[in-house]
């Protein structure tokens, strides 16, 4: 038995090539003692009721994606009832700029197999050990051990939630084959577990895979099938694997129109994991998924922002614009007096009016303004940065090799940052500089906590003017005047579609993606820059089902 467990883990290995691609055949069993040799050809892939389009536009480039740390760990939530979230202790760290599931930094290798073949082991091992979840996970009581009927069930229902589709009868008998082991040892669980570890560990679990059907006429270029379409939908709107019913529109066809999609996207966005991956988005977005405070700040921050996604995409429905624009917040006792604010103790966390604070929606928040520090202070530099990456979707070249980042900038007579900045503008740096410090600047009232200042940290005699502009756009003073230049001149939503096209498919967009992004803006403007009518209309967009082999 122990032998067979370590082979299991040869599954990934032998698909995994030199330069980290797959061979995607499909799922396979460690050979059993019974496991005969099948060649069935029924490829289950449900290619029926899906009209292909050959002149087609837009198509972006696909690749095999990873499950990123925080979808495997979703995945396995809601596969297995196991909330104990060990991808993120065992996976190898995903690269985030911004996002965590760009499948152009992902590689396989050995550390990723161990790992995986690790979380398969104690994933089991946890399954096991609790017979109620186990139960509800097999579906079905079976007679002894060699109950090959129950074991087919669970099979071909495990297997389904999995791989994300049907199982192909060739892969059942595979997989039915580990029951000689279950009457070896007298315990139907014998087999379950093998079962359970193998699945875990098959390229189709690990990976989104999006194999399509060929359009004729268009090398390169691919069809999803109804399977696959399930899944794209479930991993950009919840982070996680296709429910039943998800499941089971793809396995009745019904996942080929743009009507059928929408119809199914709008019912997946009234669930509360999309609510959790909308916030998770805007997060990692604006760079607050990870916020450098004690615990109970941090707790606090990222919860003020939530509500404020909450509130305005889901529980109102407003302008996604209003993000930038609400003149309150959601706070308790704690950051009220964090931020200065004025409102009456309450034993619960509510929406505070910001009054005459200076503060307006979500730039205003300490979670983004704990965002770029550097130091141990705000970064001008940095902050601007951000704005420009992030809210303009510009890039800013990055700095000589000759350069040293690290070296805090200083002057010579003064203490004050904005003197020691002033260099930068007079030196050959001046015009990357030039981009930056002035955005950055003008948020310097702020600290990297959120709290307002009126001079810098130790330094009295260093009033913060607190003036900052975007060259060729326009002057603001503090984070509201900033939120409504973006707004004002049609930046920070153009940005925002651009965002989630990246977070969708999983990579940067190149000049072939332009026209869709500004078909997308163009929808999201007309109706109100309303943010889950964006997503189904991006879903619906007939390039978002087909995709582009590299």
């Amino acid at each position: 038995m122990r032998n067979l467990v370590a082979v299991l883990s040869l599954t990934l290995i032998c698909m995994v090539g030199c330069d980290g691609r797959l061979d995607l055949g499909e799922a396979k069993a460690p050979a059993g003692p019974s496991n005969q040799s099948n060649n069935a050809n029924n490829t289950n892939t449900n290619n029926t009721n899906i009209e292909i389009n050959t002149g087609v536009i837009g198509v972006a480039f696909s690749g095999a994606r990873r499950l990123s740390r925080d979808e495997y760990d979703n995945t396995l939530r809601d596969l297995l009832e196991d909330g104990t979230r060990p991808g993120a202790l065992l996976l190898p760290e995903d690269s985030v700029d911004p996002f965590d599931n760009d499948y152009r930094t992902q590689y396989a290798s050995m550390t990723l197999i161990e790992a995986v073949e690790a979380l398969a082991d104690s994933a089991s091992e946890r399954l096991l050990a609790d017979t109620a979840r186990r139960d509800r996970i097999v579906g079905c009581s079976p007679r002894g051990p060699d109950d090959a009927v129950c074991m087919r069930r669970f099979i071909e229902t495990f297997g389904r939630r999995a791989m994300r589709r049907a199982l192909r009868p060739v892969e059942v008998e595979r997989f039915l084959a580990l029951q000689s082991f279950a009457v070896e040892d007298n315990n139907f669980y014998s087999a379950v577990d093998l079962v359970v570890r193998a699945m875990l560990q098959q390229p189709e679990f690990l990976y989104r895979v999006e194999r399509g059907i060929a359009v004729e006429g268009r090398p390169g270029v691919f069809r999803l099938n109804h399977w696959e379409m399930a899944s794209r939908l479930s991993y950009l709107l919840w982070g996680t694997k296709p429910d039943d019913w998800v499941l089971d529109l793809a396995s009745e066809a019904k996942l080929g129109t743009s009507e059928e999609i929408r119809a199914a996207a709008t019912r997946m966005l009234e669930d509360p994991r999309a609510v959790a991956r909308v916030e998770r988005f805007h997060a990692m977005w604006l760079g607050y998924h990870q916020i450098p405070h004690p615990t109970e700040l941090a707790t606090a921050l990222r919860a003020e922002s939530d509500a404020l996604v909450r509130r305005v995409i889901f529980e109102e429905k407003r302008s996604w614009l209003d993000l930038f624009r609400v003149e309150e917040t959601f706070v308790g006792d704690y950051l009220v007096e964090h931020y200065g604010l004025s409102a009456p103790s309450a034993p619960a966390p509510r929406w505070v009016a910001y009054g005459d604070s200076g503060r307006r929606g979500i730039l205003s928040h300490g979670s983004f303004l704990s965002v770029a520090a550097k130091f141990d202070d705000t970064s001008p530099t940095q902050r601007g940065l951000l704005i420009r990456n992030r809210l303009m979707c510009e890039e800013i070249e990055p700095p000589p090799p000759t350069v040293d980042v690290d070296q805090q900038p200083h002057h010579e007579t003064s203490p004050c940052k904005a003197d020691a900045y002033a260099g930068y503008m007079q030196s050959g740096c001046g015009s990357c500089h030039g981009q930056m410090d002035p955005i950055g600047f003008g948020l310097e009232n702020y600290d990297r906590a959120g709290r307002y200042r009126a001079h810098d940290n130790g330094y009295p005699e260093c009033a913060i003017e607190g003036s900052g502009e975007l060259i060729g756009i326009g002057g603001f003073k503090g984070p509201a005047e900033l939120g409504q230049v973006l707004i004002d001149n049609d930046v920070v939503d153009r940005c925002l579609v651009t965002q989630v096209f990246r977070f969708a498919m999983g990579q940067r967009e190149t000049k072939d993606d332009e026209a869709l992004i500004d078909a997308l803006h163009k929808k999201f403007r007309d109706k109100g820059y309303l943010f889950d009518e964006l997503l189904l209309d991006f879903v619906t967009m007939e390039s978002f089902s087909y995709r582009m082999e590299e």
